[in-house]
């Protein structure tokens, strides 16, 4: 993947290849949408960084490497967004079909009962909180639209969730790449403290208090 992106790097297949990843996982959440951005991240820091040491022009690359940094997070969050709304939408003119298959899970149920107060409390935390957690993006965004909220209410939650997730991976990527340059190692460490933050997401959000949390 590292060899792949590295030829990519600096194109526009690098966001198109992102975005497709991160709008697809909401409804098939085994893809690896965030190893995906990190691994981008990492091999443009990486190449980035080995490039300014040899090059006299280290200032001018490092701003180009900031801009692809930026552009790379602005990507996977608005593509995060978009996956989301129309998750939401579907789910929302599915109506029963995804309220049944809902109620035959309580996980779900709860989850759904969860968000519902959460957002109607303003507490809508849960839904930057369920973007780190494991399949929790789906839980939510089909969760909200099953339940009706408005577009008021969940729309800027899943925004502020992209951009937090999306900055968040790609920050990983880049202090990864910058120290350990653009390798499988780096990738690696990166990808765990992704893992470990949706590990803590997930315990927080089965805590049954979180739903009342504002």
């Amino acid at each position: 993947m590292l060899e792949n992106l590295g030829s990519l790097s600096g194109t526009p297949w690098v966001y198109v290849i992102v975005s497709l990843s991160v709008v697809l996982d909401v409804f098939v959440p085994i893809l690896p949408s965030g190893v995906l951005v990190i691994t981008a991240a990492t091999t443009a820091a990486g190449t980035r960084t080995a490039d300014a040491v040899v090059s006299v022009g280290a200032s001018v690359r490092g701003g180009a490497h900031l801009t692809e940094m930026l552009s790379l997070v602005l990507c996977a969050a608005g593509a995060s967004v978009l996956g989301d709304m129309v998750a939401y939408r579907l789910a929302w003119r599915g109506g029963n079909r995804f309220d049944r298959a809902i109620g035959r899970s309580r996980r779900l149920t709860a989850a759904q009962k969860r968000l519902g107060a959460a957002l109607t409390r303003g507490g809508g935390g849960l839904v930057v909180l369920a973007r780190f957690a494991p399949a929790g993006r789906s839980v939510v965004s089909l969760g909200a639209g099953v339940a009706h909220r408005t577009v008021r209410e969940f729309l800027p939650w899943s925004a502020l969730a992209g951009l937090a997730w999306a900055a968040y991976s790609v920050s990983l990527g880049y202090f990864g790449g910058q120290w350990l340059g653009a390798s499988w190692v780096s990738t690696g460490i990166s990808v765990a403290a992704l893992f470990a933050a949706g590990s803590a997401a997930a315990f927080l959000m089965r805590r049954p208090d979180r739903g009342t949390a504002h």
